[in-house]
């Protein structure tokens, strides 16, 4: 997958992984890696800054944790953060929607 594909909805994946339980950064890259089947190998230049802007945002928060020994700053969502991963998804399934009504064979107008 193209670096550049997940511009925009870089966001709304990192929402997504945290959903499901407090993670530290280099555990949100390889749940985004597991989840995408691999597909989603972002360069840390682009994770960290984002997950410092969501945190900025208000939607997620971090604390630091022993994790494996090692002392890391783990990230979860905050309520708000739960509400803008409901809007995300929303937004992703009408942009989806629209994509494939223009793509779909048969379908370009004339």
């Amino acid at each position: 997958m193209r670096p550049d594909a997940v511009r925009g909805h870089l966001d709304a994946l990192i929402l997504s992984v945290l959903e499901r339980e407090p993670l530290h950064g280099y555990a949100v890259m390889q749940a985004l890696q597991r989840s995408s089947g691999g597909a989603l190998d972002l360069p840390t230049g682009s994770l960290y800054p984002a997950l410092r802007r969501l945190e900025r945002a208000g939607y997620l928060q971090s604390e630091w944790r022993m994790v494996g020994g090692r002392k890391r700053r783990s990230y979860e969502l905050t309520t708000a953060g739960r509400r803008a991963l409901a809007r995300e998804r929303s937004e992703w399934r009408d942009f989806a929607a629209v994509v494939e009504g223009v793509l779909r064979p048969g379908t370009a107008q004339a």
